[in-house]
């Protein structure tokens, strides 16, 4: 069964290094950046508890927002999802993520207080 695993994770990431561009590679090094911290962060809540709970809530309402919006940029700048997004050039998507990016961002503050 372990042998299985070891063997399929393996064969992706062969395939994923080989067939994957450039600016996905970096994309995915974002969200596995973002994916980490929101785990870290809700970990360290169980571990060590809320006590300023919009500050908790704040950073991990942050990594959500930031790893939603980074799937949302990797599934318009990918090559084979072009057809989908006839009339939005990769510029625009990485502007429109920017954009998105900074809003998200003023709020958070906002709640932080």
């Amino acid at each position: 069964m372990a042998n299985s695993v070891i063997s399929v994770i393996s064969k992706f990431i062969e395939e994923h290094a080989s067939s994957t561009s450039a600016k996905l590679k970096l994309v995915d090094a974002y969200l596995l950046y973002i994916l980490l911290t929101g785990a870290f962060q809700f970990l360290y809540c169980l571990l060590v508890g809320t006590f300023p709970f919009n500050s908790f809530l704040s950073g991990f309402i942050s990594c959500v927002g930031s790893f939603i919006l980074a799937v949302c940029l990797r599934i318009q700048i990918n090559p084979q999802n072009k057809a989908e997004f006839l009339s939005i050039s990769p510029e625009r998507a990485f502007a429109d993520f920017l954009f998105a990016h900074t809003v998200l961002h003023l709020v958070v503050i906002n709640f932080v207080g």
